[in-house]
């Protein structure tokens, strides 16, 4: 953090000044001596510690406050730098699996576990947060496919948009090959250096007319790689989810085995890798792999953004401020 107008500090000397003078006789409160007692008894004294402890409560939120007001007006800023890219980067296109298997809760994560759709989540935004430069989208997948975010630089609309998959909602198969085609779709009519789909399902084509192998040999032949990330554990599992069309809730047991070779083959038509993924660790690893594989050398200047934080310290003394006001006037019941 820098002061752009760091000759607003002066103003603190105000403080020990001020205490200087009163303790000399200067501008010392003003005040009537008021007496209550019985004629010949004991006069009022006041001792109460937590009365005493208000009162220098009371003046140290006021002087916090001035020193927050002082520091508002010396104009506190904080610079960072950022890259701006000036060349396009890698172009990836997520095709992830929406269908009720998804919902199986065997990805361990903390001390619990969740779903798969939460883990597929949380691996592809740390992967968005770390590639700045590239370029992302994503195709939502079950029975059918749709594309629910053309190619975009613009991050926060990728990630807002990735957090409104729902399971279920487009039926309960699995069309990979329609996926993956819808994908190939998307990426062929784009001018990137380097493009590649990313393929997160956890089970086997069995909905769709196109067949995955005949999908990723068309992403070969158009220069696209294929990955395919299996994700999930083998074995019964707990399923549960809400159903996006009637809200019902719907839970029971899924037997987890789907067919890691043909996932394989997918992957090797178009020139990509199968990652098997049980835990965030790997998911986070095999994301961070893909990405280093496909990463092209971009061009890019420095850009300073400066970040104001005035503003900031003015809500803070008026909060401090209107606190000492409201311990003297309510709490000790001062008039002044």
């Amino acid at each position: 953090m820098v002061f752009q107008n760091p000759a607003a500090f002066l103003f603190i000397l105000v403080v020990p000044l001020l205490f200087a003078l009163r303790k000399a006789g200067f501008f010392r409160k003003f005040s009537i001596p008021l007496t209550l007692s019985d004629w010949g008894g004991t006069a009022f004294s006041w001792r109460g510690r937590l009365a005493a402890f208000l009162s220098f409560f009371s003046g140290a939120l006021m002087l916090f406050g001035y020193i927050a007001l002082v520091v508002a007006f010396s104009d506190p800023v904080v610079r960072h730098h950022e890259k701006v890219f000036t060349s396009r980067g890698t172009e990836i296109l997520f095709v992830v699996d929406t269908s009720p298997s998804m919902a199986a809760r065997d990805i361990p994560y903390l001390n619990s576990t969740i779903n798969r759709l939460d883990a597929a989540r949380l691996g592809i935004k740390t992967l968005v947060e770390a590639e700045k430069g590239a370029t992302f989208a994503l195709v939502a997948m079950a029975s059918e496919a749709v594309s629910v975010v053309p190619p975009t630089c613009d991050h926060d609309v990728f990630l807002d948009r990735l957090d409104s998959l729902k399971i279920g909602a487009l039926g309960d198969g699995s069309a990979i090959g329609t996926g993956l085609c819808s994908a190939v779709y998307h990426l062929v009519a784009t001018s990137a250096p380097r493009k590649c789909i990313v393929l997160v399902t956890d089970g086997e084509n069995n909905a769709g007319s196109i067949h995955p192998e005949t999908a990723a040999a068309l992403a070969d032949e158009n220069g696209i790689s294929v990955y395919v990330l299996g994700i999930g554990t083998r074995g019964t599992v707990l399923v549960e989810y809400v159903d996006p069309n009637t809200g019902d809730v719907r839970s029971g047991l899924y037997e987890s085995d789907f067919d890691r070779g043909a996932l394989e083959r997918i992957a090797s038509a178009a020139g990509g890798r199968y990652f098997g993924i049980e835990t965030i660790p790997s998911l986070s690893e095999s994301l961070s792999s893909i990405a280093s594989r496909e990463r092209v050398i971009q061009n890019f200047h420095i850009r300073t953004v400066e970040e104001l934080f005035y503003h900031k310290f003015l809500v803070a003394s008026a909060v401090l401020f209107m606190a000492g006001w409201f311990v003297r006037r309510v709490c000790l019941s001062e008039i002044l």
